[in-house]
């Protein structure tokens, strides 16, 4: 169990509408809409000489409504991270910190809650293809859904649009 919550409160959260709200403002949207619809979650990452920005979104998805998602961003020195298999699993880590503060704080059940992985499919045969069974287990090890990519829209699209 993650249990380390103080990072998460002291990040500046940004809507995707380009407004900062405070985590509880963010945690208290994300509790009303969990008790009709999914969480999503997805942290992606990239890499530059100097650093390394990782950024985690928590997506709301409003059927036949639309959406709006909400995020942070971290930089962090690139020689931390500059690994593969280490950027790609602190992604994942990042996810599913989040993912649990929210089931734990707001009894949020796990099946309500699926993380975005920006990791390939095993038979793509790609980067990240080689670590995608092994970050599966990872994330549904905490009883989370999840979708890799080309289905892993919080990551691949929301997150990834904002890490570079």
């Amino acid at each position: 169990m993650i249990t380390t919550m103080s990072p998460l409160l002291k990040k500046r959260w940004i809507s995707g509408a380009g407004t900062t709200h405070s985590f509880d403002e963010v945690s208290n949207m994300v509790s009303l809409h969990s008790r009709t619809n999914k969480i999503f979650i997805g942290s992606d990452s990239f890499l530059t000489k100097k650093r390394t920005c990782f950024v985690t979104a928590v997506c709301l998805l409003t059927k036949n409504k639309g959406g709006r998602y909400f995020l942070y961003k971290d930089y962090l020195k690139t020689n931390q991270f500059d690994i593969l298999s280490v950027r790609i699993t602190e992604e994942v880590r990042r996810s599913i910190e989040l993912a649990e503060y929210f089931m734990n704080t707001y009894n949020i059940l796990p099946q309500d809650i699926e993380l975005h992985l920006d990791v390939s499919p095993f038979a793509a045969k790609n980067g990240t293809s080689k670590f995608s069974e092994m970050l599966r287990g990872y994330v549904q090890g905490y009883g989370f859904g999840c979708k890799l990519k080309p289905n892993a829209w919080a990551s691949q699209t929301v997150a990834d649009k904002h890490s570079k």
